[in-house]
């Protein structure tokens, strides 16, 4: 209960509020723009998407924002990483439940200053949801967001445990990359 005392908890909250407001703003308004598109050349495109969500998230993300944040709060801007970095007994329950809270208003405000600046867009075009394609159960969607999950939750432990070798460690972080470029 002593963190709720200290500054650098507040600002550890505060940097995961932006980082995941970032985060959201950036994906969900690539993702609007390609729905938004009517031909193969007056949009994003799916490969825009790619470049959103891996680009971003491994090259903005963990270069500019988790560079930026990490030393603030450790730039988890998932509630699943930081869930699981609790159970692992690395965060305490306070922080843990200070970050999500953080993370998910931050993930709020993102969508909503998208919902700002694209609202006839963002209105009818779902707000950047995903669908389950056709052909596809609720269950195997529910999956692939559970199997995904796991891979994200895994890939940020691998990243950071002490244990693991100078000569290995870009391997937890370049792997993914290259497999989300597939």
């Amino acid at each position: 209960m002593g963190e709720l005392k200290s500054w650098s908890f507040y600002r550890a909250l505060i940097a995961e509020f932006i980082a995941t407001l970032l985060f959201l703003y950036v994906t969900v308004a690539t993702v609007i723009g390609h729905k938004k598109q009517t031909g193969p050349c007056d949009g994003v495109g799916l490969l825009g998407i790619a470049w959103a969500f891996g680009g971003f998230a491994y090259f903005i993300t963990n270069l500019v924002v988790l560079g930026l944040f990490f030393f603030f709060s450790g730039g988890h801007i998932n509630p699943a990483v930081t869930f699981g970095l609790f159970l692992a007994r690395k965060v305490s329950l306070v922080r843990a439940v200070g970050y999500m809270i953080a993370q998910c208003l931050g993930a709020i405000c993102g969508v909503g200053f998208v919902k700002a600046f694209m609202k006839t867009p963002y209105n009818t075009l779902g707000g950047g949801a995903n669908t389950v394609a056709p052909g596809y159960s609720k269950g195997t969607a529910l999956g692939a967001e559970i199997i995904g999950t796991f891979v994200l939750v895994y890939t940020v432990f691998s990243a950071t445990d002490p244990k693991r070798s100078a000569r290995d460690s870009h391997i937890p972080v370049s792997v993914p990359l290259k497999v989300d470029k597939v």
